[in-house]
């Protein structure tokens, strides 16, 4: 199963302590190294200079993340995990406040770090070790006037590595405010401390920054757009990796998702140790089914952490919806090797194996998911089997494996246990026992301790009800969906109730979008559900529209999209840029269909062969029809799809 932002998990966090080389007696050091600089200790007894010891380590982290073959982590990283491990005082020396936090961020090398002003110098001191063995691989000093901090942490950053980078800025009285404000708990305290840092040096990108996000804080967004179009405005002079943190920066305000994408890829080819840059590339890319680019930038987290099971998953997942199946299983079995008892790598390789058009071997590996750990994901996999054998064409071996589902959840006295039979039989076509089945469970479970569910019930036979083009009934059973919801089935009803209403022109389908989710969230959930709406009313460009783009935005990464993307596009006579989305399988969710399942499956058969009519390979389109068929029952919907198809096969 893949961990991804709408679909799944998100990835969980990897403690890695590997050990590497230490002092000049000790072998070389390992060619990958995570560092991370902790905060100075402050021996000058001034407390007004407490705030340089953030800025050693903040500046050095900076600079070293320019470096081929180091990975600096950075602060904000470390102090991301602060809800594990509990607040520590900002201003507590490194070695005793973060050391936990460099561990949990995965770092294979500790910086300590200390600075005194004596004689007009400041002077300052670092000790690099190696957690694992405790051993010191490097000692380092430097020296400088004593307001000049940027030079003595470039002068210790380029003994670390001599490719070290520049920092953001060399004025002091920018980097104390730009330092005050990163410590500043209260948005309007860092926003003000961000200005100053801007008067003192207009071009340190990073003030820009802090400044746009006190405002996005204070829910001013046009003001951090604003802050934000002014440091673009400074072109070159601020270098090209704040660019494109800028650049980032604004994207998400705007939630552009193509802005964003072009601005992590820029970011991680100036920045490569900017781990944190590189997995939102990773998820992002996926998200927008960019799987090339989403493959480059696993594999390049992996050459640093190649011990995170959780990224050789993902990267199996990417692999597999590029085409490359071989090299999909090949990631996988890393992920197995590094979790032997983990049921989840079977789990995945099935879902290769469907989404790639291999059925038969995708059921093979859930049903060893099942006898692994027959309550992995509760049961979840032994529903997966049954569709992998119904989409072989196996329809008495499918319902066969949902039998010892349906006994499994009897056993766990699961009380939908009706509701689940149900919505299997429309899944295998046989589609009016199934409307009958579930309608009687709801009505059985108006009035009990099912009455939500009753009304989720309801909520789908309105769907089904529309799916057969009787509007009138589905308005009946919205209204009883309605009558009976409590706080966890009325947004369901709600939303069937807008795709029940009576059939409009575009327009009014627009206007009524605009009533319904005028309160409702962003404007991507809006956009999915009209366009639910215009294919059941047959507005199929309108549809298309909308559907492309949900995609673009990446917030919606659910196998039915393409599928129905390609339903509009096909009803718009553009069938050569249909067939690319047909390309794969959808992986069954391991709780059983979706409310919207039935708008795309078994629509996918028919609108493959469809494809394959078009482009003229007859026994394709012809093992497509009858594949479509089978599983609709021959149960003619508002479409007319299964009587075309029958004519087809005439």
């Amino acid at each position: 199963m893949y961990c991804k932002i709408l679909r799944s998990r998100a990835p969980g966090l990897l403690i890695v302590l590997a050990i590497f080389a230490g002092c000049n007696r000790q072998p070389p050091r390992a060619p990958v190294t995570r560092i991370a600089i902790l905060r100075f200790e402050d021996l000058t007894g001034d407390r007004s200079a407490a705030w340089m010891g953030r800025a050693f380590s903040e500046i050095i982290a900076s600079e070293l993340a320019a470096a081929p073959g180091l990975y600096a982590i950075s602060s904000n990283q470390m102090h991301s995990l602060e809800r594990q491990t509990g607040v520590r005082p900002v201003s507590a020396p490194g070695i005793s406040s973060e050391r936990t936090l460099a561990l949990l961020s995965g770092a294979t090398e500790l910086g300590y770090g200390d600075f005194y002003i004596h004689d007009g110098k400041l002077r300052a001191g670092l000790t690099l070790r190696d957690p694992a063995t405790g051993h010191t691989v490097q000692v380092l000093h430097a020296e400088g006037a004593s307001g000049d901090i940027g030079g003595v942490a470039y002068s210790l950053a380029r003994q670390i590595s001599p490719a070290a980078g520049k920092y953001g800025t060399a004025n002091p009285t920018a980097i104390e405010a730009y330092i005050t404000g990163m410590e500043q708990a209260d948005a309007g305290a860092s926003g003000e401390a961000a200005a100053r840092a801007i008067a003192a040096d207009p071009n340190f990108g990073a003030a820009y920054r802090m400044l746009a996000s006190a405002k996005a804080r204070a829910q001013d967004r046009e003001g951090a757009l604003a802050v934000l179009g002014d440091a673009a405005k400074r072109g070159g002079a601020i270098p090209p990796a704040e660019r494109a943190r800028i650049a980032l920066e604004a994207a998400g305000l705007e939630n552009n998702m193509a802005a964003r994408l072009h601005a992590l890829a820029a970011l991680v080819k100036e920045v490569p140790g900017d781990l944190e840059a590189l997995r939102a590339l990773a998820g992002l890319a996926y998200a927008a089914r960019d799987y090339p680019l989403a493959v480059s930038a696993f594999q390049k987290l992996l050459a640093v952490q190649p011990g995170n099971p959780d990224d050789w998953n993902q990267l199996g997942y990417a692999y597999a919806y590029s085409g490359k199946q071989a090299e999909a299983l090949a990631a996988l079995r890393r992920y197995q090797a590094l979790r032997p008892n983990d049921p989840n790598a079977l789990d995945s390789m099935g879902d290769v194996y469907l989404v790639s058009g291999n059925p038969q071997e995708a059921a093979r590996l859930y049903l060893q998911v099942v006898q692994k750990d027959p309550h992995f994901q509760d049961g979840g996999d032994l529903f997966k089997a049954a569709v992998a054998r119904l989409m072989s064409g196996d329809l008495a071996g499918a319902d066969a494996l949902q039998k010892q589902s349906d006994a499994q959840h009897a056993a766990a006295h699961d009380p939908a246990m009706a509701y689940h039979q149900a919505e299997w039989a429309w899944l295998c076509g046989r589609r009016k026992q199934a409307y009958q089945q579930l309608l009687a469970f709801a009505q059985q479970s108006e009035n009990g301790p099912l009455r939500e569910l009753a009304s989720n019930a309801y909520s789908e036979l309105a769907l089904w009800s529309l799916m057969w083009g009787d509007r009138s009934g589905a308005g009946d059973m919205v209204r009883k969906a309605v009558q009976f919801a409590g706080p966890k089935s009325a947004p369901t009803a709600a939303l069937v109730r807008f795709l029940a209403q009576p059939a409009a022109p575009a327009a009014e389908w627009n206007a009524r979008a605009d009533q319904l989710f005028r309160n409702a969230g962003p404007a991507p959930v809006k956009d999915l559900w009209l366009a639910y709406a215009f294919l059941l009313n047959k507005n199929f460009a309108e549809a298309g529209a909308l559907l492309a783009k949900s995609a673009a935005t990446g917030l919606n990464t659910d196998d039915s999209l393409p599928i129905l993307q390609a339903w509009a596009l096909i009803e718009t006579g553009k069938e050569n840029e249909a067939a690319p989305l047909l390309r794969f399988n959808p992986a069954p969710p391991l709780t059983g269909p979706a409310l919207i399942t039935s708008l795309y499956f078994p629509r996918l058969y028919y609108l493959r062969a469809l494809v394959a009519e078009k482009q003229g390979k007859r026994e394709e389109a012809r093992a497509n029809y009858q594949m479509f068929l089978m599983l609709s029952g021959a149960t003619p919907l508002a479409w007319g799809e299964e009587e075309k198809a029958q004519r087809a096969l005439r």
